[in-house]
């Protein structure tokens, strides 16, 4: 197909980058995102800092990306601030050496503050597409996140348009962006499988800097399998939801699900697809992986709403092969709408998110290692967790061989609040909190989630409180953790 754009080297593009701008790149985790051109920028990086002359930018993608964005970056010393979300290696540790700003932020709010301002104002979007047509309508790849609103709002667009992406690919996406206040309507989302927007990203032509042709295939990884300890944890999720099916505030239908991306994520949804009890269901969520096509081919999920696909090398290979099949089961939405608080509440969806710890109260934190380094981010675990139907959250009782308890007396960093997390499930059991107060919370939630190993401590710190209407105890209430700090292992924990 003839493109009426100037054709690009990545040198040429990274060219066009000037120390401070702040560019939006595509990306929601692996997927969609640009591989060439940040390459390219990490080199002009490396070469300007060697000549004396400072050199970064400012990087907003949707998500997380791989080592072909966060990674080159990172190491070339390329990015002055960062957000909403990561988890690359090289990028963390700039962030937790203080050399790297770092925001986090709920990955529906992104787009809007994009639009909003807040952040600054886009110079380039950097986009990875499929297709691109004379008229400025792009076919995105493998993920939407904020693209659109990247490329409606920045000044100039650089498309790579990557040829190991079949164009095929069109149709699966569904654009559309809200207006903004005080003009904005209700998102006409009514069900998981509707589409209210158009196939493709358009942007005015004369915005389009540039095409770089390119040939590259996804950054991937793969998922382990399932260990004893994510096995328990499935069987433990897909257990109660079978038993709420049987409640009455439940339709017999079942909901929609959401489910965080990983490990465990993969083993809940292989455990609630192979229970008897649970019948073929509908997700609307943020990421999909092996699991969901895995749950597509037996029947098991009838439809999936998302804004990234993230797969493994030989799921994706089964994706690209049987592209009609997946048609017809599975939409590409923005971040905007696919983690929308209206639409979780309204679709009455059910949130299942992981947490690095939770302590007696219900309290989640999802991001930061004793509460100071970060891990990833809150990514769009807050959006589907405060708006959801029923919010759950899952970790295993234990890390770091039996050293570390994730039940502890006071999460080290709050990203959820006991307000808004209603189950606890581990390996142990499930800790339903809905509707109890704090001191019955501290009782379940060691009871039900703890490892043996420390339950009896959890209980001798919630007995420390004689008075007050939650059993908090200030000069204990980081006791494990100090330990931890101190000997490297929280067993054996003084709460004298």
């Amino acid at each position: 197909m003839s493109i009426a754009f100037p054709k690009l080297t990545p040198e040429e593009a990274a060219a066009m980058v000037s120390n401070g701008d702040i560019i939006g790149f595509s990306g929601f985790t692996l997927a969609g995102a640009p591989k060439a051109v940040p390459a390219a920028i990490a080199a002009r990086a490396t070469a300007e800092h060697a000549a004396g002359r400072p050199f970064k930018i400012g990087v907003i993608t949707s998500a997380s990306t791989g080592p072909s964005l966060d990674g080159v970056l990172a190491k070339a010393d390329a990015i002055r601030f960062r957000t909403p979300y990561q988890s690359n290696s090289d990028l963390r540790k700039k962030i937790n050496a203080g050399e790297v700003h770092y925001f986090d932020m709920h990955l529906s709010l992104l787009p809007q503050t994009v639009r909003y301002g807040f952040l600054g104002k886009l110079k380039f979007a950097i986009v990875e597409a499929c297709e691109v047509s004379p008229a400025g309508e792009i076919v995105l790849t493998t993920s939407v996140g904020a693209s659109p609103t990247f490329c409606n709002v920045a000044e100039k667009v650089i498309i790579e348009l990557n040829h190991a992406q079949t164009p095929a690919l069109r149709g699966f996406h569904d654009i559309y962006e809200p207006n903004d206040p005080p003009s904005r309507r209700e998102i006409p989302v009514y069900g998981v499988r509707d589409r209210i927007g158009t196939t493709v990203v358009k942007v005015d032509p004369s915005k389009i800097a540039g095409i770089i042709e390119t040939n590259e295939t996804e950054d991937s990884g793969n998922f382990d399998v399932p260990d004893e300890t994510m096995i328990r944890i499935g069987h433990n999720v897909a257990e109660f939801l079978a038993g709420e099916r049987h409640r009455s505030s439940m339709q017999k239908s079942f909901l929609p699900i959401q489910s965080g991306v990983g490990n465990i994520a993969n083993a809940v949804l292989g455990a609630m697809g192979e229970h008897p009890d649970i019948p073929p269901f509908e997700m609307y969520s943020e990421v999909l992986q092996d699991a969901v096509f895995k749950l597509m081919q037996k029947g098991k999920l009838l439809f999936a709403s998302t804004t990234a696909i993230t797969a493994s090398p030989e799921m994706s290979k089964q994706f690209y092969a049987n592209l009609d099949f997946f048609r017809s089961r599975l939409v590409l939405r923005p971040q905007e709408i696919s983690n929308h608080p209206e639409i979780v509440r309204r679709l009455g969806v059910i949130s299942i998110n992981a947490a690095i710890e939770a302590d007696l109260f219900g309290n989640i934190n999802s991001t930061h290692v004793l509460g100071s380094s970060m891990m990833n981010g809150i990514g769009g675990s807050g959006d589907f967790t405060r708006n959801a139907f029923i919010s759950i959250f899952v970790c295993p009782s234990l890390q770091k061989g039996g050293k570390i308890s994730t039940i502890v007396p006071l999460v080290s960093h709050a990203d959820h609040s006991e307000h808004s997390v209603q189950v606890i499930i581990t390996d142990q059991g499930v800790a339903d909190l809905r509707g109890k107060s704090p001191q019955e919370r501290a009782q379940l939630i060691a009871d039900k989630c703890a490892h043996p190993d420390f339950r009896d401590a959890l209980h001798r710190y919630a007995a420390l409180s004689k008075n007050g209407h939650t059993p908090m105890t200030l000069s204990k209430a980081f006791a494990f953790h100090q330990h931890f700090m101190k000997t490297g292992d929280m067993r054996g924990v003084d709460l004298s």
